[in-house]
């Protein structure tokens, strides 16, 4: 299955207690080919950036981001993409550069 992120909007519905995303954070998708990017904002987060390619339903990025704190992270995720409910989901599975830990999220399309 092939999936298009393109103009989509999303936010976290599931975070893991290692994240920094929230509910409140909403990212903005581009995709060209099999190349995604997005920005993200909201929460504890001031500004998000991501890149990554696209294989199928597997996706893989990385992303850096700067908090409302004044702290900068990055990281790599590695990710499986899924409908529910006719609804787009990225499984991230996290890993952090800038400081220990790994965790899973779940983000979802946000609904018309």
């Amino acid at each position: 299955m092939q999936f298009n992120l393109d103009g989509l909007k999303m936010n976290a519905i599931k975070t893991d207690p290692n994240g920094i995303i929230s509910p409140e954070t909403i990212f903005s998708f581009t995709q060209s080919d099999n190349i995604v990017r997005a920005q993200y904002s909201g929460g504890r987060i001031q500004h998000g950036y991501l890149i990554g390619i696209l294989n199928g339903s597997k996706l893989n990025f990385r992303y850096c981001q700067l908090q409302t704190t004044g702290e900068l992270d990055s990281g790599e995720s590695n990710c499986n993409l899924r409908f529910e409910n006719n609804l787009i989901q990225i499984i991230e599975n996290f890993a952090w550069e800038s400081r220990p830990g790994t965790g899973q999220n779940i983000i979802q399309q946000l609904s018309n």
